[in-house]
């Protein structure tokens, strides 16, 4: 199991890897972890990564299948955890800190010079 701390704005974001299973929480809603299925999905953010569901009345269903089917396609926990830090820090998310299996946490701030 490895968890990832994120920091969008003055909101904190967390994502739980445990296996092929991914859950979300953050403060705004008190920490309360959720699975995909349960999360707010922004229209446009998903027509931008995935321009043909712009016109499809199940776009929101087919986004979550293709999320999950890109999820069990990937062989590690690292690795899932990894395509999850790419993919929010295209929308502003900052990786704040990883820990794996309850250890101490590893800071993820990229260093600046």
């Amino acid at each position: 199991m490895i968890d990832y701390i994120f920091h969008f704005g003055n909101e904190v974001v967390l994502v739980k890897v445990d296996g092929a299973n991914v859950t979300f929480g953050n403060t705004t809603y008190g920490a309360m972890m959720a699975p995909i299925d349960g999360l707010k999905l922004d229209k446009q953010g998903v027509i931008k990564e995935f321009p043909e569901l712009a016109y499809a009345e199940d776009w929101r269903e087919q986004a979550i299948k293709r999320f999950k089917w890109k999820i069990k396609d990937m062989t590690s926990e690292k690795e899932i955890g990894n395509y999850i830090i790419e993919d929010l820090k295209r929308y502003g998310y900052q990786p704040y800190l990883m820990q794996v299996q309850g250890f101490r946490p590893i800071s993820l701030r990229e260093k600046t010079q």
